[in-house]
């Protein structure tokens, strides 16, 4: 790692030469992913939700799977629950998929089925909320806002040298986005999160804005996340997620006994589970204690 002083703190960032840097960089290192290469804005929201909490590379498959099924969204919004549930399977985070039907409908509803092409009429949706919204709207309709999420927070307060709250991230993240390629922007400053600028041993000697980084050099490791290491088939991720399967391939009137343990869990957790599920609007519980999906 470049271990040399960073950008000296209070000199003004030249806005527009570490915009085309890190663009240049972009065309020439960035990522090629599937629902980059779209101009469909249903296509790119239902990517951007079902890459919420999720690792970028497990999302293309399922994406292109959804979108056979799901088109437009008058055809997700017609859907039958257990459908889409199906359709979402092996995404987790389940009820991204019933907002996401949500989010349809309302766009039926209220947009006559076409997207809307403002972050904030895009956060008035549904289970959408600031960083889907300015992010499908900077690459879907080259709108001039910034998508700030953990990793635009990394990128941004690495280069400020000084940890900043949240409200000045933002304002700063505006003011670095590029207003005649917001969609590049986007991408780009991701891209660099991920592969460069990243939580842990951060990349300087190949990062484009090194130049201008205040942090150049010095940039330690991010608090590790908690429930980090915690083997996946314990957690009531997974539970959840083998639950909705299990009760999304009942046969017959789709009701399931759900009954017993599953895996490390016991009766209970899969009691307070299917609890979750159904409060969740998940599912459905009758008085024997059987769920079915809604």
């Amino acid at each position: 790692m470049d271990e040399t002083t960073g950008y000296p703190t209070g000199a003004p960032l030249p806005t527009a030469a570490l915009r085309d840097a890190l663009i240049d960089w972009y065309l020439r290192n960035g990522r090629s992913l599937a629902f980059r290469e779209t101009a469909d804005p249903w296509a790119i929201l239902v990517a951007e939700v079902m890459s919420q909490q999720t690792r970028i590379d497990r999302v293309e498959g399922h994406w292109r799977r959804f979108l056979a099924l799901y088109p437009t969204p008058s055809a997700l919004a017609a859907a039958p629950l257990r459908d889409v549930v199906r359709a979402w399977a092996g995404l987790g985070y389940n009820r991204r998929a019933v907002n996401l039907q949500a989010a349809a409908r309302a766009i039926v509803e209220r947009h006559a089925g076409r997207v809307p092409g403002t972050a904030a009429e895009l956060e008035t949706l549904p289970g959408i909320g600031p960083y889907t919204a300015r992010a499908t709207a900077a690459t879907a309709f080259a709108v001039h806002v910034a998508a700030v999420d953990v990793n635009v927070r990394r990128v941004v307060g690495r280069l400020a040298g000084e940890p900043l709250a949240l409200a000045e991230i933002q304002r700063r993240s505006d003011a670095l986005v590029d207003p005649a390629r917001p969609d590049l922007w986007t991408h780009a400053v991701m891209d660099l999160a991920a592969t460069v600028c990243r939580r842990r041993a951060p990349a300087c000697t190949d990062c484009p804005l090194a130049e201008w980084c205040r942090s150049r050099g010095t940039a330690g490791e991010e608090p590790r996340a908690r429930g980090a290491g915690t083997p996946f088939p314990t957690t009531r991720r997974w539970l959840r997620g083998r639950l909705l399967a299990e009760i999304a391939a009942a046969e017959g009137d789709g009701w399931l006994d759900v009954d017993g343990g599953r895996g490390v869990h016991e009766p209970s957790a899969v009691r307070e589970a299917v609890g979750g599920l159904a409060r969740d609007g998940l599912v459905e519980i009758d008085a024997a204690g059987r769920a079915r999906i809604r």
